[in-house]
C-alpha cells in the first residue's frame, strides 16, 4: 500500500454504508479522508444515515453533523452529488428524481466513465434475497452485526492500550464464516447478472460492507465498502481507471494497489 500524504483530485468518488447515527460510524476518519479528496462527482451509495437505529435510540454527535455539512458544502461548490438511498435510509426513495439542497436523489444511476464504460450504480439491497423476502431475518442479522461492532470497539481499545494498530475483528470473522463468504459471492454474481441484462459494462454498489473490484465474466463488479469497519471508498481517475482507497484508524489515506481496474 502506498501512503498518500497530499490532497488528490479524482473524477468520481463513491462512498456508502456510513451509518451516520450509530456509534459504529467512523465519522472522524471519514472527515479526514474527505479532506484529502477533491472530485467532480460524488455518489452517496446508500445507508448514509441509519434511520433504523435512530428510531430506536437517538445518537447524533457533532462529527456526524459535520459529515452532512461537508456533503452540502460540496454540492454548493458545484460538485455533482448523487444520493442513492439504501435499505437503512429507504424513506428517501420516496423523493426519487428530486434535487434537494443541490443533492440529486435517485434510486439508481448510470455512470459513464472517462473511458466511456457504463456502470449501473445501486445500493444493492434490492439484490439481497434476505432483505427482499425475509426482512425479520435481516433485522435479526443487523442486531447481531451491531453487537459484533461493539465487541470490535472494545477489542481495538485494548489493542491501542497495548500499542497495537487497529485490526477489524468483525471483518475477520465475517470473511471467514462459510455462509458469509457464500453470501458475498452470491450477491456479487446476482449483481453482475443484472448489469449484463442492462447492457452495461459494470456495476458499483455497497450494502455488504466488503470492498472489491473484480471481473465476473465480462462485467466489472465494484463495491465501495463501508465506513463502520474497513473505511474504504471507490474512486475513478481522469483516465477512467478505478481504485479502492482506504482510510481509517491510522489517520492516513492508503491506496490499495491491487484494486486497480481499467478497460483492457
Amino acid at each position: 500500500m502506498n501512503v498518500v500524504g497530499f490532497p488528490r483530485r479524482v473524477r468520481t468518488l463513491w462512498i456508502s454504508d456510513l451509518h451516520l447515527g450509530t456509534r459504529g460510524c467512523q465519522a472522524n476518519d471519514l472527515l479526514a479522508f474527505l479532506r484529502t479528496i477533491e472530485c467532480r462527482t460524488l455518489y452517496l451509495v446508500g445507508d448514509i444515515v441509519d434511520c433504523w437505529r435512530l428510531k430506536k435510540s437517538w445518537y447524533w454527535p457533532a462529527s456526524h453533523q459535520a459529515v452532512i455539512r461537508e456533503f452540502l458544502r460540496r454540492a454548493d461548490a458545484g460538485v455533482e452529488v448523487i444520493f442513492i438511498p439504501g435499505n437503512h435510509d429507504e424513506a428517501a426513495r420516496e423523493f426519487d428524481g428530486l434535487d434537494m439542497a443541490g443533492i440529486k436523489i435517485r434510486t439508481e444511476a448510470i455512470h459513464v466513465a472517462a473511458d466511456e464504460r457504463r456502470f449501473l450504480v445501486v445500493h444493492g439491497d434490492g439484490f439481497d434475497g434476505v432483505v427482499r423476502y425475509a426482512r425479520w431475518l435481516y433485522r435479526l442479522g443487523d442486531w447481531s452485526y451491531q453487537v459484533m461492532l461493539r465487541c470490535n470497539r472494545v477489542f481495538n481499545l485494548l489493542r491501542r492500550l497495548c500499542g497495537l494498530p487497529y485490526w477489524s475483528l468483525s471483518a475477520f470473522l465475517k470473511h471467514r464464516v462459510k455462509n458469509a463468504v457464500q453470501f458475498i459471492a452470491d450477491f456479487e454474481n446476482v449483481l453482475a447478472q443484472e448489469a449484463r441484462r442492462r447492457g452495461v459494462d459494470g456495476v458499483v454498489c455497497g450494502h455488504i460492507h466488503h470492498a472489491e473490484i473484480r471481473s465476473i465474466g465480462d462485467i466489472l463488479y465494484c463495491n465501495d465498502g463501508d465506513w463502520t469497519e474497513s473505511c474504504t471508498a471507490l474512486v475513478e481517475h481522469f483516465d477512467g481507471q478505478l481504485e479502492i482507497l482506504q482510510g481509517g484508524a491510522r489517520n492516513r489515506l492508503e491506496s490499495q494497489g491491487t484494486g486497480l481496474a481499467q478497460a483492457s
